[in-house]
């Protein structure tokens, strides 16, 4: 039993370091082969017979491109092994979670975890469910381009799933004792993240890392922002409803803050804002259009003036409404099926078609980030518009990944929609911070030339003292890591 297609080096290198351990992460950048390369340490275990069930966890919209690139690897009779489920699913199917525990309980199953910065927050059901069917798994994979959108934080669920043993932390709150520092006054708002050295020493023997740069010679991507500023009677609006929320926030009340953030997000999109209040004097608002035609809309005018028809373009929007002006404009302007539209209101089957249908013969591909940004192929297209922003990192590398991939042969432009002396200023510079620290943690659990472990060497030299850690298992000495 053998995969259809041949592994790159880098694949082979992949498979090399991780088939010796029962888990292991891959932190392989979208389109640098994480699947085949999933597939065949799965393989590898089906052939010595230790497993005859692979348990395949992706986010939902993912399914049936993620079953796609299933059958173009993988044979028969692999492919009769695996069984295919959604993540958010677990957070609610009574039936999908029965399914799984009764499939691990009766079988020898691995487990791959697609995306799995999805299971990032500890305390959420879905990632419950997750680590309670994965426990019950002798092996286990984690694949993901970004293992960190917002900050360190986002390790411990993931590497919990694998095995807890690799960070060394039996609960979430002998994690934070370790490695968040607070500040003086307010324990519930972390100041920063501490022992980072520590962290990404102890994932370091289990987790494989390329970015596209380092095995495929691909084109440039330029990044460009167009600024716009708001109308006159929009901009007032905008002050007015940031003052009325911000006295409303409540630190303690984290949706509170939310509510500040996202009101502003609203408008800036073209909402007009209405605050009501409750009895308990509780604020929440609804919204509606703010121009009566959207094409006074000053972020639509900016967009049209960097949309070209001529040139196939990906469009993320963060709202359904700016999907559903978008599609329908474009379509007028340009003519009927110019633009099609991939997002949670149409079907998986919709979808499906659309997508077809833009590789085919319309122009413009409006999506979601969060449905759109996971295992599409898009390289045929090299134009990404984002219409407006999000702050979550995750969401935005993969979006942007669905056309800066291996097969991409022209060079790829990323152009953000934003307004001036706005939120999106703040967003813009929130995801560039983050940025920063991905790329910090990929370099630190890289290798030098011989093959020694950058951040074991950088862990060495740095006094233990100034950040004591407690309570905590080293399985890195006498080799005992590798009996996991």
């Amino acid at each position: 039993m053998k995969l259809k297609n041949t592994l790159f080096a880098h694949e082979i290198q992949a498979v090399e370091k991780l088939e010796k351990f029962k888990v292991g992460a891959l932190f392989m950048e979208q389109g640098t082969g994480k699947t085949i390369t999933a597939l065949e340490l799965c393989r590898k275990k089906l052939m010595k017979k230790i497993i005859n069930k692979i348990i395949w966890l992706c986010p939902c919209p993912a399914k049936e491109t993620v079953k796609e690139e299933l059958i173009k690897q993988a044979p028969r009779e692999m492919l009769e092994c695996i069984t295919i489920c959604g993540i958010e699913t677990l957070s609610t199917s009574v039936k999908a979670n029965a399914y799984l525990r009764e499939l691990v309980k009766k079988n020898n199953c691995a487990i791959v975890i697609d995306e799995s910065l999805m299971i990032k927050n500890y305390f959420t059901k879905r990632t419950e469910n997750v680590i309670a069917v994965a426990e019950k798994c002798k092996y286990k994979l984690i694949l993901n381009g970004t293992p960190i959108s917002k900050d360190e934080r986002d390790l411990f669920a993931q590497f919990y799933a694998l095995d807890w043993r690799i960070l060394g932390y039996k609960s979430y709150w002998s994690f934070s004792t370790n490695h968040m520092a607070y500040y003086d006054t307010e324990y519930s708002r972390v100041a920063k993240i501490v022992n980072t050295e520590y962290l990404a020493k102890r994932v370091e023997p289990y987790t494989f890392k390329i970015t596209k740069k380092e095995c495929f010679d691909l084109p440039s991507k330029n990044a460009i922002t167009k600024w716009f500023y708001l109308t006159e009677e929009q901009e007032v609006h905008y002050f007015a409803i940031a003052n009325q929320l911000f006295f409303a926030i409540n630190e303690h009340r984290p949706e509170t803050i939310y509510q500040f953030l996202s009101a502003l997000q609203a408008i800036l999109s073209g909402r007009r804002v209405l605050i009501h209040k409750e009895k308990g004097r509780r604020l929440y608002y609804t919204t509606e259009p703010f121009f009566e035609n959207f094409k006074d809309n000053p972020r639509w005018i900016k967009f049209h003036e960097v949309a070209d028809d001529s040139e196939k373009t990906v469009v993320f929007c963060r709202y359904t409404h700016e999907i559903d002006m978008l599609v329908e404009t474009l379509n007028e302007i340009y003519g009927s099926g110019s633009a099609v539209r991939y997002d949670g209101k149409i079907s998986n089957k919709q979808r499906l078609k659309n997508r077809q249908k833009f590789m085919e013969e319309a122009t413009f591909f409006i999506a979601n980030p969060k449905c759109a940004g996971y295992s599409l192929n898009l390289q045929f297209c090299s134009r990404i518009i984002y219409f407006s922003l999000d702050w979550d990192l995750g969401p935005r590398l993969q979006s942007e990944d669905r056309i800066y991939r291996w097969g991409q042969v022209k060079e790829v432009q990323i152009i953000d929609i934003c307004a001036i002396d706005t939120l999106d200023e703040r967003i813009k510079n929130c995801l560039e911070r983050k940025e920063t620290l991905l790329e910090w943690l990929k370099k630190e659990i890289g290798t030098d030339n011989r093959g020694k472990s950058l951040i074991i060497k950088k862990a060495e030299k740095r006094a233990k003292e100034q950040f004591p850690i407690f309570d905590c298992i080293d399985l890195m000495e006498n080799n005992n890591a590798k009996k996991i």
